[in-house]
């Protein structure tokens, strides 16, 4: 990760705008890029809007681009390969792992990202799993559906207060996660042997080894990028070493999740329940065994959304772009070139 904002340098001059720039959203699912056109042809660049799906369309369909919106699109060492003047390439949103960082960072070509929205509305979604797994509202609300009334819930669970409330990572997001918490009476702490001990004291929150994250946690939440370190961070032996009565909860990346493993832990009571906005294969397919499980929640990436962190996604990456092009120093590189 790059430390903080600085100029980007491809190996060609960027303190001007070259006439007729052409840059290129590779995919989108918003409904208009019109944020991004008034922002980006106001520099005398032209903007393209094309829906890739896989590494072929974007090679075919991108190979001129001076700069490149990436959303969902694969951007792969062999697309990179075939961007042969692009100066900057910006992801739509945080998490960057559908974009080869080693091949960008050998072709001299800086990837940005979009930290710093949907801060909120993450934090929020996150919460709102946690709650209602834990106070087990999706079990209480199939009893009542199918006409059980019971004044007591189908499993017992501890008091908020009596709760720790734990986050694997202890970034922007999970921060403010717990700062939400916090207001909850639950017992704050977090594993993230990236952040120094002073910080977690600081903000009040209690800092965890990893295999005390494991046992202590009566709700777990994963807020950690998808790299090759991380990828199934939760398997079966760490499922197998949580308590029973804890919720996991995942609105990072899906690939975080080892999902059999999950799955079957969940099957067998090995935890209480799962909050799941991200999977491994997205969408969830129809047949997934997840989908038959009762003691979780699953929604469809919707962590992200509101009405107002959608434009501002879109108007931060145009923004970024901007910067590129012109040579100015980057808000959010993620490699370093």
């Amino acid at each position: 990760m790059a430390a903080g904002p600085r100029a980007a340098s491809c190996g060609t001059s960027r303190t001007s705008f070259r006439p007729s720039m052409n840059v290129f959203i590779t995919d989108h699912g918003f409904p208009h890029v019109d944020r991004e056109r008034e922002i980006i042809t106001q520099t005398g660049a032209k903007l393209h809007v094309a829906q890739c799906k896989t590494a072929e369309d974007v090679i075919a369909e991108c190979g001129e681009a001076d700069a490149l919106l990436v959303q969902w699109a694969p951007v792969t060492s062999e697309v990179v390969a075939h961007l042969n003047q692009c100066r900057i390439i910006v992801r739509y949103g945080i998490g960057v792992d559908n974009i080869d960082l080693q091949a960008a960072t050998a072709r001299n070509i800086p990837v940005c990202n979009v930290p710093d929205y949907c801060i909120d509305e993450v934090s929020d979604h996150s919460l709102a799993l946690a709650l209602s797994l834990t106070r087990r509202l999706p079990q209480t609300d199939a009893l009542v559906r199918q006409g059980t009334w019971k004044i007591t819930p189908p499993t017992s669970f501890p008091a908020f207060r009596d709760t720790v409330f734990a986050t694997a990572g202890f970034g922007r997001i999970a921060r403010a996660v717990l700062e939400r918490a916090r207001g909850f009476g639950f017992q704050l702490a977090a594993y993230d042997p990236l952040v120094p001990t002073e910080k977690f004291a600081a903000l009040g929150v209690k800092q965890l080894q990893l295999e005390e994250l494991f046992q202590e946690a009566g709700i777990l939440s994963l807020h950690l990028p998808l790299t090759t370190q991380t990828r199934h961070f939760i398997d079966r032996t760490r499922l197998s070493r949580m308590r029973n009565d804890a919720v996991l909860v995942n609105t990072a990346r899906g690939g975080l999740i080892d999902t059999e493993a999950l799955t079957e832990a969940l099957a067998q009571g090995g935890i209480a329940g799962a909050g799941l906005d991200v999977f491994e294969t997205e969408p969830l397919l129809g047949d997934h065994p997840l989908r038959d499980v009762p003691n979780t929640i699953l929604t469809s990436h919707t962590a992200w959304y509101s009405g107002g962190s959608v434009p501002e996604l879109q108007r931060k990456a145009a923004e970024e772009i901007v910067r590129g092009l012109a040579g100015l120093a980057l808000s959010h590189p993620v490699n370093r070139v």
